[in-house]
């Protein structure tokens, strides 16, 4: 079996066992997700939920968020850890946003916005084809021979894109 129909039928597999499978993050708008996933950086999305719950009833559209203070938005994220590089990012990043953008190279543009997370909202958010290549997924790719020794999560995604066809 080449590596490709090997990742074809781990995705179907995948599919049959999650049928029902979203994103463990909450949000109702599209930079929601944006900022949750930046959030999560070192912090459960159980805490990201919890967090957010608040601060997007604190400040419900991006404009109050551009217009809020670094401080404030500091204030509603504490719990999260790393919580003053998060809010001056979040705060960047709605200053800067108009829309979430719908490419890779805008959103690497944002403040705290990595490969991770541009993947992240182009698949979920846009529904373009994208791999979140994480830990967990650079562990299991070289655990299911997808790759071999590899921990460059850019050269990981690289070659799972090899993998999967469009359709997919």
């Amino acid at each position: 079996m080449t590596k490709k129909e090997r990742m074809q039928a781990v995705t179907e597999r995948l599919k049959q066992v999650y049928p029902e499978a979203v994103c463990a993050l909450h949000y109702t708008h599209d930079y929601e997700l944006l900022f949750a996933t930046r959030l999560s950086a070192q912090c459960t999305d159980a805490r990201v939920n919890i967090v957010t719950e608040k601060l997007f009833s604190d400040f419900p559209t991006l404009e109050s968020f551009a217009e809020a203070s670094e401080e404030e938005i500091a204030e509603d994220i504490r719990s999260c850890g790393l919580f003053r590089t998060k809010a001056r990012d979040l705060h960047a990043c709605a200053v800067m946003l108009l829309r979430v953008p719908d490419t890779m190279e805008e959103l690497l543009r944002l403040p705290g916005v990595g490969r991770k997370t541009a993947n992240l909202i182009l698949g979920d958010i846009f529904g373009k084809p994208a791999i979140v290549c994480d830990t967990h997924c650079i562990r299991l790719s070289n655990r299911l021979g997808f790759v071999r020794d590899e921990k460059d999560p850019v050269k990981v995604e690289k070659a799972l894109r090899g993998l999967v066809t469009p359709a997919e």
